[in-house]
């Protein structure tokens, strides 16, 4: 890696409006396979692993994979002993200086002919952050009509990051670094907006099993699922506001409550807000397996929880869950087991309702858990939604117009995230 002239230190924070500077691209496109003349929008297959709980996508030649951060501010993976980099004076530098994650130390630049820009990307797994080289690298990536993939395309020059092979180890096996997705300019959805000239937006629809595969849009509906009729996910949205953090590039819901087989859960709303250090609010994110709660809102909502279904026989607690049913003792619709419904009640008047399927967890034959989890009386966000209650659920995040499209489960519809034709539509 380049070496990096910094002194680390903790001084005045270099902070920015997330939307001061455009979305940059230096990259370029290039045809692998003849696209057809319709197609409007990217595509990519989302894949689960079954134990760690997380998901990636193919983005390199190989398809090696990497891992889906819906936080995270830029794309990063190891580098070659020798690399394109950036001069710390570059407009790009100065776009990927605009987060600086509180977690790192701040550096100060030594300027000099020789300085190279760095980025601070954070391993969304281990919560460490990292120090490196700003450089670009090549994506392929398939395009799509909104029916099938139409073709593939390399797009040289992404910007992205380095990070060291050491860093990487603790990501699963067989992913290769981390696919940042944020409401930052250096982000995929950014990038590739800028480059196709699609609307800054993009959907994502998680599968539920390692079995089968979810799918990643980048671009312009339609976006149509195998059912019958045929499916258009896009047709069957509500839109809510998302929130700005100035100190997250990260996605924030604007929630009003949270209700439990209807009835509202009675809990200190004022954890729902930002303080003025950033922390609290409601986050989305693909790297936290099952949703947490601060406690403030976790254990009125687990005593919530227990009183509606307390005609079901309890089975052992499994960690990290603090809530299990014996499953042969409950009834089961399309939607997963019939237990009460959770609504996250948002401030439009408006409700993401969550049935079974993406309410209890089967954690062995005979037991299925609340797949909600205590984030203790010091967690940094009020609630942090998590994977498992995203998992056939097709989410579009409007990033233009900063607000979140979702269906609720598509389980309701009688399709899933697992049936996206990836079948090449032929020219």
């Amino acid at each position: 890696m380049a070496s990096i002239p910094v002194l680390l230190l903790f001084s005045s924070v270099l902070l920015f409006s997330l939307s001061t500077f455009p979305p940059l691209c230096s990259c370029s496109a290039s045809v692998l396979s003849t696209p057809s003349t319709g197609h409007h929008a990217l595509v990519v297959p989302i894949r689960k692993d079954p134990l760690a709980n997380v998901y990636s996508i193919p983005l390199k030649q190989g398809r090696a994979s990497f891992l889906l951060d819906i936080g995270g501010p830029l794309l990063w993976s190891a580098c070659s002993a020798f690399h394109p980099t950036f001069p710390c004076n570059s407009k790009i530098c100065m776009v990927a200086r605009t987060f600086h994650n509180p977690i790192c130390p701040l550096a100060k630049i030594l300027p000099g002919p020789s300085c190279t820009c760095y980025a601070t990307p954070v391993n969304p797994l281990t919560n460490k952050c990292i120090f490196a080289d700003l450089t670009s690298t090549d994506v392929i990536i398939s395009t799509t009509d909104g029916h099938n993939p139409t073709g593939s395309v390399t797009i040289s020059g992404v910007t992205s990051s380095c990070a060291s092979r050491a860093v990487l180890k603790s990501l699963p096996r067989g992913i290769a670094g981390v696919a940042g997705l944020a409401r930052s300019g250096l982000a995929l959805p950014a990038q590739f907006a800028s480059k196709f000239s699609f609307k800054r937006q993009f959907a994502i629809c998680l599968p539920s099993t390692s079995d089968a595969t979810g799918v990643a849009f980048f671009g312009n509906p339609p976006f149509f699922f195998l059912a019958v009729p045929e499916f258009e996910a896009t047709a069957r949205l509500t839109y809510t506001k998302l929130k700005r953090n100035k100190m997250s590039p990260g996605y924030f819901l604007s929630l009003a409550g949270i209700a439990v087989g209807g009835q509202t859960v009675e809990f200190l709303q004022r954890v729902l807000d930002f303080d003025s250090l950033g922390h609290g609010g409601v986050k989305l994110s693909t790297v936290t397996p099952y949703t947490v709660l601060h406690r403030h809102i976790y254990l009125p909502f687990l005593k919530a929880y227990a009183r509606a279904t307390s005609g079901i026989p309890r089975a052992p607690k499994v960690a990290p869950f603090d809530l299990c049913l014996k499953s042969s003792a409950l009834g089961s619709t399309r939607m997963g087991y019939g237990v009460p419904q959770i609504d996250l009640m948002l401030v439009e008047g408006r409700n993401w309702t969550m049935f079974g399927a993406n309410i209890l967890k089967q954690v062995d034959a005979g037991t299925a858990c609340l797949a909600f989890v205590d984030g203790g009386p010091k967690a940094e966000r009020a609630v942090v939604v998590g994977a498992f209650q995203m998992e056939d659920n097709f989410l579009l995040v409007d990033v233009a117009r900063s607000r979140l499209g979702f269906t609720s489960s598509l389980l309701g519809v009688r399709t899933t995230c697992a049936n996206f034709n990836f079948t090449t539509a032929a020219n």
